[in-house]
Order: structure tokens, then C-alpha cells, then sequence
């Protein structure tokens, strides 16, 4: 699987960003597509995650309701909408392949290129 993440960039606090992730040769082990972030000095950390087929998502408890995850299965593209957007919020967020629900960084198959997201206070 190829996966290739956009939309990064840099916006205000209570600011609005849709990343979004391309993603090309999914295979039978790619279940499930997320979204991690890393922010400088920390550990990459799991932000999302929506199994392919079924469309079920979850989130980091850090969300709180803040982000949609959504999948569109003829653009092959899962996208992150992220609203309310706060400084701690910044990091380069990353998307990545798993075979079942993950949420660490150590579960996930292939992994996109980052984009980084930017919240200025």
C-alpha cells in the first residue's frame, strides 16, 4: 500500500484544517487506514482510525469530538477534518496502514509521508 498524506499548514488557534491521505495498492492486510501525529520531541502518537470496509472510526481520547475521520472509497482518499484547532494540536500528522484497529505507532504496516500542521496561539 501506498499511502501520501496533504493538507497540512498553518492556522490560528479555534482554526479549521482537512487533512487528507491518498491511498493506492490496499491490500487484504490494510484493514484499517489512521492518522498519527508527532510532535517535536514526543512520541508519535495515534489521533484516528477507520477500518476500510465498514467505515467504523475511533479517536484518541484527546479529540474530544474535534476531528472527523472520513473515508471515500471511490477517491481512495481518508480524510481528517480538524476543527478548534489548539497549539498543542501541532505536529506533522502522518497516515498509516494497519491490519486491525491500533493505537500505537508500533502497530501500523506501511506508513505516508508526513504534513505539517501548524497552530499558532
Amino acid at each position: 500500500v501506498q499511502l501520501q498524506a496533504s493538507g497540512g499548514g498553518l492556522v490560528h488557534t479555534g482554526g479549521s484544517l482537512r487533512l487528507s491521505c491518498a491511498v493506492s495498492g490496499l491490500t487484504t492486510s490494510d484493514n484499517v487506514i489512521n492518522w498519527f501525529r508527532q510532535a517535536p520531541g514526543e512520541e508519535r502518537e495515534f489521533v484516528s482510525g477507520i477500518i476500510w470496509r465498514e467505515g467504523k472510526k475511533r479517536y484518541a481520547d484527546f479529540v474530544e469530538g474535534r476531528f472527523t475521520i472520513s473515508r471515500d472509497s471511490a477517491k481512495m482518499t481518508v480524510d481528517l477534518q480538524m476543527n478548534s484547532l489548539r497549539p498543542e494540536d501541532t505536529a506533522v500528522y502522518f497516515c498509516a496502514s494497519s491490519s486491525r484497529s491500533i493505537s500505537i505507532a508500533a502497530g501500523a504496516r506501511s506508513w505516508g509521508q508526513g504534513t505539517l500542521v501548524t497552530v499558532s496561539s
